[in-house]
């Protein structure tokens, strides 16, 4: 009779260590920086998260009991699915900087394909963990329920119902509801999804999110609020001046280009890497942007990604939306891009133009197949339509993209103004050795920063893919060169990538501080807006790639959408706000905005919002719709 609540004990024993463990080895994989005490930095001061993710592990723990009756099955559950979010947190956080959220389970099938090009390396804490859970699965096959016989229907049927309503309580009661949340101290932080995931941990974060999967209206949104702003944005507009005084716009005596032909060329993972200091090159990296710089529009384009999501920053380029709004790692092509979408395409449509788009992949990753002709983009090419194509690394070269702009670009000049926009692949992570001839590759001759030779191998493989990549620029511009037609050349890199071991390779060189991988300078790639009919010099500082295109109409005194000139009129007061991070009109940084800022960026949301998921005030997401076949 004494024996029955000893063994009672020894199960509750045993579950609490379970859990417990769970919770602990799950935030051990994810967190990458091992420098943060986790105790006294987030558990003490966010621990009620902590208690709310126990208790949710404790009754899925108790649900499965019920319902099998064996702790093996419970603990087996709990210990996968715990330290799988775990460790898919820590990829993504290595691979992108921003942790596993609700919605990358649309993904998965683009996640699997992306994923199979990367080397993965797996960190001793995932090793650590799959051996002590090992070994707490085969001691659970000693550790029975003691229920008496009679009794056992009864004690699983409560168990498995107590748990799920338990379960249910904080789910809804708690997680789904921000204000319940912030009752235990759970703020949300979705412009800075990895410091909130270091906050609150991994299932706190993840369950919270949840919440916006619904894209809330923004204060004071009405009809009668968008038409104020096209309102102000009309009055402005006429006396509005060129952005750069240096442009082709700004000098009066240039003749109007009404139609000009217009390539965007969004390079993968492209930035000069020889801005780094401490390592010399055997040869000039980028040498056709550097002459190209000098005859025509240079800056950076302060990218929303780091690491992959390349559909985020060409969504902004082509659209002028930003994903500031969006949450914090929802892909716009798949989510929201699901029916008629303003576009630069679109609008290029109802002025007459083709558009076209040319993609080095499957059409179907971040489904651009669907998006693009919500876009206005009348014809995709894409992997599957290029026979037998140049590769390089595995993938279409740069090279080959040229070329196949060109050839589009000859089929269709005779027709009208011609949009063509292009991402390649060449330059895709991951990086290391093998991926060119020796003859081909970049050498590093000299390295003062005392860089890793992993880091070394990755950065020579990186660096070779620049090079490769402004070879194909000075190709597509020497063409141009021989077109008689005017055309503008868009030229730009997605976004940085991590390379080598850890953020060594910036850290070491100084671009970051220790530590600071949320830093501005992981985000200011090279852009280039070139024309051959112009040769003016101007510099444009950095700017948000949602600014992208605005800024080039500016450039060259292009008619544009309304919404376009109201992107105009705010680069005089910032040029962008990603990731919580302003980009001011000096070029420096400030985490908060002015009230000046704030009314603008305000505003934006507003119309970016009646465009994307209100009424559509104007009728912008059917521009061009008649055109498109």
């Amino acid at each position: 009779m004494k024996r029955r609540p000893i063994l009672w004990i020894i199960n509750l024993l045993f579950s609490l260590l379970v859990l417990t463990v769970t919770l602990v080895t799950l935030e051990w994989i994810h967190r990458i920086s091992r420098e943060e005490n986790f105790f006294t930095t987030y558990f003490e001061k966010y621990y009620s998260s902590y208690i709310l993710a126990w208790l949710l592990l404790l009754f899925a723990y108790l649900f499965i009991l019920g319902v099998t009756g064996r702790h093996a099955a419970a603990t087996g559950f709990v210990g996968i699915i715990g330290n799988l979010f775990g460790i898919i947190c820590y990829y993504k956080l290595v691979m992108r900087s921003e942790p596993f959220l609700p919605w990358d389970l649309s993904q998965i099938g683009d996640l699997g394909g992306i994923a199979s090009n990367v080397k993965f390396t797996i960190p001793p804490t995932i090793i650590y963990s799959a051996l002590i859970f090992l070994a707490l699965f085969v001691v659970s096959f000693f550790v029975r329920l003691p229920y008496k016989p009679q009794h056992k229907l009864v004690i699983r049927l409560v168990m498995s119902a107590a748990s799920l309503i338990g379960a249910c309580v904080i789910l809804f009661g708690i997680y789904l509801v921000p204000s319940n949340c912030e009752w235990f101290h759970i703020y949300a932080d979705s412009w800075m999804q990895d410091r909130y995931y270091r906050k609150y941990g991994v299932i706190t974060g993840f369950m919270t999110n949840l919440t916006l999967l619904d894209i809330i209206e923004p204060e004071n949104y009405s009809a009668e609020a968008v038409e104020k702003i096209v309102e102000d944005t009309e009055k402005a507009k006429k006396r509005q001046k060129p952005l750069y005084d240096t442009s082709y716009a700004a000098n009066a005596d240039n003749e109007e280009v009404v139609t000009p032909n217009i390539i965007y060329v969004m390079n993968e993972s492209f930035w000069d890497v020889s801005r780094l200091d401490g390592i010399t090159y055997d040869r000039e990296l980028t040498p056709n942007l550097t002459k190209l710089k000098e005859e025509g529009a240079y800056g950076l384009s302060y990218s929303p990604s780091f690491g992959g999501g390349t559909c985020d920053v060409e969504f902004e380029a082509l659209t002028g939306f930003s994903v500031e709004y969006l949450p914090s790692g929802s892909k716009p092509y798949q989510q929201y891009v699901t029916k008629n979408t303003f576009s630069l395409p679109r609008w290029l449509l109802s002025q007459g133009y083709s558009t076209t788009a040319i993609h080095g992949y499957y059409e179907r990753f971040w489904s651009r197949n669907k998006a693009y002709p919500n876009l206005g983009i009348n014809d995709f090419i894409s992997l599957e339509d290029i026979v037998n194509p140049d590769l390089k690394r595995g993938f279409v070269s740069d090279h080959e993209m040229t070329q196949q702009i060109i050839s589009e670009y000859e089929k269709q000049k005779n027709d009208g103004p011609v949009f063509i926009h292009a991402v390649t692949m060449q330059n895709h992570t991951t990086y290391g050795e093998g991926r060119y001839s020796e003859d081909d590759f970049v050498n590093i001759v000299d390295n003062t920063v005392g860089l890793s030779s992993e880091t070394l191998t990755q950065l020579r493989d990186f660096a070779t893919g620049v090079y490769e990549a402004d070879a194909a620029l000075g190709e597509l511009v020497d063409y141009l060169r021989t077109v008689e037609e005017p055309t503008i050349l868009v030229f730009w890199g997605d976004h940085f990538n991590p390379l080598g071991k850890g953020y060594e390779l910036f850290e070491n060189t100084g671009w970051i501080a220790e530590g600071d991988t949320t830093s501005p300078n992981l985000r200011g790639t090279d852009l280039l807006i070139w024309s051959n009919f112009d040769s003016s010099k101007v510099e444009l500082g950095t700017i948000g790639a949602y600014e992208i295109t605005p800024v080039m109409m500016d450039l060259y005194g292009i008619e544009k959408p309304l919404y376009f000139d109201f992107l105009t009129q705010e680069m005089s007061v910032m040029r962008s706000r990603s990731h919580g991070v302003t980009v001011n009109v000096d070029g420096t940084y400030s985490d908060d905005m002015t009230d000046e800022q704030k009314t603008w960026f305000d505003n934006q949301w507003i119309w970016q919002y009646d465009m994307m998921f209100g009424g559509d005030t104007l009728g912008a997401n059917t521009i061009g719709s008649e055109t498109l076949e």
